[in-house]
């Protein structure tokens, strides 16, 4: 019912475009990313708020949830991103998401 994928990562990060030539599906939702698995830099919330604002209007931000970029590890049992810089990325992603409801729906 749900499509999950990468979109903060830099190399996906343009594909919300992809919904300006396209219609989504009816009765599917997305649930892009908004922070990144494949760095240890925390994203802006302001940054995230641009993200989430792109997905919600080509989307609709009825069929859009947010999330992150697969987990927080690339593979089973590693540590590339500590617990404490995961954890501020989803405080990130909260802010963000605060930011940009405000943006689009006040």
């Amino acid at each position: 019912m749900a499509y999950s994928f990468e979109a903060a990562n830099p190399r996906h990060e343009h594909e919300w475009r992809v919904l300006e030539r396209i219609k989504l599906p009816d009765g599917k939702l997305l649930i892009p990313g908004a922070v990144t698995h494949s760095n240890v830099m925390i994203e802006h919330p302001e940054t995230i708020a641009d993200r989430i604002e792109h997905w919600a209007r080509v989307g609709g931000r009825e069929n859009v949830i947010f999330g992150n970029d697969c987990g927080f590890q690339s593979t089973a049992g590693n540590s590339e991103i500590p617990v404490t810089v995961a954890w501020a990325k989803l405080q990130a992603l909260g802010e963000g998401a605060r930011i940009a409801s405000a943006r689009l729906w006040h």
